[in-house]
């Protein structure tokens, strides 16, 4: 895990695109107190996956039907889906 102050990115980006090229994201603090993530898109991606794809699919099948799940029917299902993949 690599931690910089964020005066870093300001003051030495180039170091700080380095770090992040060679050794993964940068947590960068702010008065010692944790303020943002630097990562490169590659990391970005894998991170969040098509998860954009997938809410507008989502978006898709909500506006061609009238049904509805509740939070707990959600939850429920994604629940079963990880124990499952857990038990493969």
């Amino acid at each position: 895990m690599q931690i910089m102050p964020v005066s870093e990115l300001r003051n030495h980006y180039a170091a700080v695109e380095e770090a992040v090229a060679t050794g993964g994201p940068v947590f960068l603090t702010k008065n010692g107190y944790g303020s943002m993530v630097v990562m490169n898109m590659e990391q970005y991606e894998s991170l969040t996956g098509n998860v954009e794809a997938m809410l507008d699919a989502a978006d898709r099948q909500a506006s061609s039907t009238t049904m509805r799940y509740s939070h707990d029917e959600v939850f429920d299902s994604l629940r079963e889906e990880l124990h499952r993949a857990e038990a493969v």
